[in-house]
């Protein structure tokens, strides 16, 4: 089925691989794909991996998620090179739910999440995605970056806590607690396999880091193991089970699950869902903006463009399916995708073999994974939640951005830490709206004219009794009240006649007007006349349904250019008052 690729498609999906065969698909770009594909896989593995774990759950739940999303939002997306699956930015937000809800709560928040992304693409709001502010995206990254990298100390030192609590506080202090736990074991794996995933990338180019790391230091560890059976450090195989045919094994198995309802034996209830909303909200929301984000570094590094709205309809959809076969949320992951790009990808083909190439490392490699120590996953974490932290460029905002900019950054990333991702993606979005309207409404000027002619260039006197007021920029939400605020106080006995030129004002809503005519029956109380000098601002039908002019008639009177809304006021302001009313007529 072909859809097209024009605004009133009503499902926006493939544009990206419609794009592909539109201008021809070779075999040379097959062959460049299966390559890229084969290194991206190899590094989602480890790191599907260690995210389902930070999260909670099982590994095999985010290897499942490479698995489902990754070829599905690929297949249906709007960017020819974004790789999809778990990312660090949703542990802060999925590991509250796995702890109060389990794990049949988290994928159906991931599910709900889904239909959450797939409506507000259908909805056409992919562009508004780009938005939001630059602070509140630091803010919130940087402040993920932290709670990911303190989730980690528990296996880099290898700590023996119970359950960890909610907030981050809490957090601190039971990993305090235990610090005589500490394993210096798990902390030389640890440093060992940051150094070589530090290291390697500078020696070795064509071979990702992190095969070499984790592989070498999970046969250092296996070989210690069986010369001196004391030296022992846990394990994928030694933390996690799964139970393949009615047999126990440790570590993954080597098959996907057959699709179930996420919710499980539990059911679904209004009750959940509407416990549940607001974690999926927050993760539809976070989902949004990683992809889009991340689909707009690979437009810069290509020279391409992507389709915002079709790669949200397709996350959602990758989110809804995803949970039936255990997957958790996804998004598209910014690292995998400029790997993708590095390697030289030349189609959504490349996504959909990194998928493959997990699935075969599932069924190939699953015994061998059980080696890997949990102390090198959370090494390589650790170097995802810096690489993510952009603490370069929140300090710069510090130094350089607006007070403004700073509170809003600080207070993004305080509820981040603090508090949880949804408390923070709400607070940031208000933020976001307050500094928008605020910047908007610092575009919006206003000014009396002292002087003017007839076409309004303002090379000639005004007559007595006539005042001009000239609005300059949008007239919307936090604008309005601004511009027209001096109108409303200005002395009445100064004039008789006033034009309120609206020929620079690109664009008005509900509240811009309403406070137009607030403005206007001010100046009618006050026995005035006034002209509104066009073109008036779109949309048009606004002032077409408030008919201003019929509302107010003898008093108000619209003019389509300022030349004619000067000629019309000089008359009123000449003609005595007693006839001023009569002479327009």
């Amino acid at each position: 089925m072909t859809l097209p690729d024009s605004p009133e498609s009503p499902l926006p999906i493939g544009a990206a691989v419609r794009r592909v065969f539109s201008k021809g698909y070779r075999l040379a770009d097959l062959r460049a794909d299966i390559l890229a594909g084969t290194v991206v896989g190899i590094v989602a593995v480890p790191l599907s991996m260690a995210l389902a774990i930070a999260v909670g759950v099982p590994p095999q739940h985010g290897l499942f998620t490479a698995i489902v999303a990754g070829a599905v939002v690929a297949l249906l997306g709007g960017c020819k090179f974004q790789v999809t699956g778990p990312t660090a930015a949703f542990v802060v937000i999925l590991t509250p739910i796995v702890s109060k809800h389990g794990l049949a709560g988290l994928l159906s928040a991931g599910l709900m999440a889904g239909l959450i992304l797939i409506a507000m693409g259908v909805a056409r709001l992919g562009s508004l995605i780009r938005y939001i502010p630059h602070p509140v995206t630091t803010g919130f990254t940087t402040g993920i970056a932290m709670v990911i990298a303190t989730l980690q100390l528990k296996d880099v030192f290898g700590l023996r806590v119970g359950p960890m609590p909610d907030h981050y506080l809490g957090k601190i202090a039971v990993l305090w607690s235990a610090r005589s736990t500490a394993n210096a074991r798990e902390l030389g794996v640890a440093a060992i396999t940051l150094a070589l995933l530090l290291l390697v990338p500078r020696v070795v180019k064509k071979i990702p880091a992190p095969l070499i790391a984790m592989g070498a230091v999970s046969l250092g560890v296996a070989f210690l193991h069986r010369v001196h059976p004391d030296f022992a450090v846990a394990t994928i195989g030694s933390r996690f089970h799964s139970i393949v045919d009615g047999v126990e094994i440790a570590g993954i198995p080597s098959t996907l699950p057959s699709p179930s309802w996420p919710w499980g034996a539990q059911g679904v209830s209004f009750a959940l869902v509407q416990d549940l909303f607001p974690a999926a909200f927050a993760i539809a929301m976070l989902g949004a903006i990683e992809s889009l984000l991340s689909a707009v570094v690979a437009d810069g590094m290509t020279h391409t463009k992507h389709d915002p709205n079709s790669e949200l309809v397709a996350v959602g959809i990758g989110n809804v399916l995803a949970p039936l076969f255990g997957g958790i949320a996804a998004t598209g992951a910014l690292a995998r995708t400029a790997t993708n790009i590095r390697t030289g990808a030349r189609s959504p083909f490349a996504a959909v073999t990194h998928a493959a190439v997990v699935l075969l490392a599932m069924r190939v490699l699953a015994p061998f994974v059980a080696y890997v120590p949990m102390a090198s996953l959370a090494g390589l974490l650790l170097l995802v939640a810096w690489n993510m932290s952009e603490i370069h460029g929140f300090l710069g905002v510090v130094k350089i951005a607006p007070k403004s900019d700073v509170f809003v950054l600080v207070t993004c990333f305080g509820l981040t830490v603090f508090f949880d991702m949804v408390v923070a993606v709400s607070v940031g979005f208000v933020l976001a709206a307050i500094l928008f309207m605020r910047r908007m409404s610092e575009l919006t000027e206003s000014r009396f004219e002292l002087d003017a002619s007839r076409d309004g260039d303002g090379s000639a006197p005004l007559p007595d009794g006539l005042m001009v007021y000239e609005i300059n920029g949008p007239l919307f939400f936090g604008a309005a009240q601004k511009a027209l605020a001096t109108l409303r106080t200005t002395p009445g006995e100064v004039f008789r006649v006033l034009v309120i030129r609206l020929e620079r004002v690109p664009v008005i809503d509900a509240t811009g007007l309403v406070a137009l005519e607030n403005a206007i029956s001010t100046m009618l109380r006050a026995k005035k006349k006034v002209v509104l000098a066009g073109p008036l601002p779109k949309p048009h039908r606004i002032f077409d349904k408030a008919q201003l002019e019929a509302k107010h008639s003898g008093g108000l009177f619209i003019r389509a250019n300022a030349r004619a809304a000067m000629d019309l006021a000089v008359s009123l302001a000449d003609a005595p008052p007693s006839s001023s009313r009569k002479s327009t007529h």
